[in-house]
């Protein structure tokens, strides 16, 4: 006797019958919803996802705002010479941005290129804007040597060098401009171009005369900074 075997139910036409198991269900209205639901869903989640990576690039292309310049000191009130041989003080400062070093016109160390560095600021600064170089030799750098000296760096007039009493320089550069100055060791044995030791940095200070950066004048890329940071004082 043979095996039974189970076959699929045919209709007389050779197809399955209805309610066979290989019939695609009904559609039901809850879970058609429900799936669009959750297509929606994701479609939002990924647009605001988009959203933020493009706001994030936006602001990373425009840059963050910069914050404001600290303050680092206030340059005190002072009194000196200038190479025209009038008086000069703070107040002649007063509501101009102003960069300020220190040299002495017989340093063969850092000062010629200090004033060759400033020279080109004075060339590319803004008409507004001042440029004081503060001697830190008196008693040699007299207005006429420091008018020659001026005039060999093709210093235009908004640009001064100041003299004066040494006391008086010296508390504007040590109190005033938190500078670092002082006799050479064995000063006393050393060429006058190098008996004097003295930062070589530019100090750049606002119109209500507020210390608010330091940049060392032997890197071209500090100089660049100073010249944004001078553009973002906005006094």
């Amino acid at each position: 006797m043979a095996d039974a075997t189970e076959v699929d139910p045919v209709t007389e036409d050779g197809t399955l019958p209805s309610g066979s198991p290989d019939d695609p269900l009904p559609d039901d209205p809850q879970s058609v919803g429900r799936s669009i639901g959750r297509g929606l869903l994701w479609g939002l989640l990924l647009g605001a996802i988009l959203i933020i990576l493009l706001a994030t690039w936006t602001r990373q292309r425009q840059g963050a705002p910069e914050a404001a310049l600290p303050i680092l000191g206030q340059v005190p009130a002072f009194s000196l010479t200038d190479r025209d041989g009038g008086d000069f003080s703070l107040a002649d400062l007063a509501g101009h941005p102003w960069v300020a070093d220190t040299i002495f016109t017989r340093c063969t160390l850092v000062c010629p290129t200090m004033t060759a560095r400033m020279a080109r600021l004075d060339q590319r600064l803004p008409a507004a804007t001042k440029l004081v170089s503060v001697s830190l030799d008196p008693g040699h750098d007299t207005p006429e040597v420091l008018e020659d000296w001026a005039r060999s760096y093709e210093a235009s007039d908004r640009w001064h060098f100041l003299t004066g009493p040494s006391d008086g320089i010296h508390a504007l550069v040590r109190d005033g401009f938190k500078l670092g100055v002082a006799a050479a060791p064995e000063a006393e044995t050393l060429p006058p171009g190098e008996a004097i030791v003295h930062s070589n940095r530019f100090v750049l200070v606002d119109g209500r005369g507020r210390i608010r950066g330091y940049y060392d004048s032997s890197d071209l890329e500090a100089l660049e900074t100073l010249v944004n940071d001078l553009g973002r004082l906005g006094d």
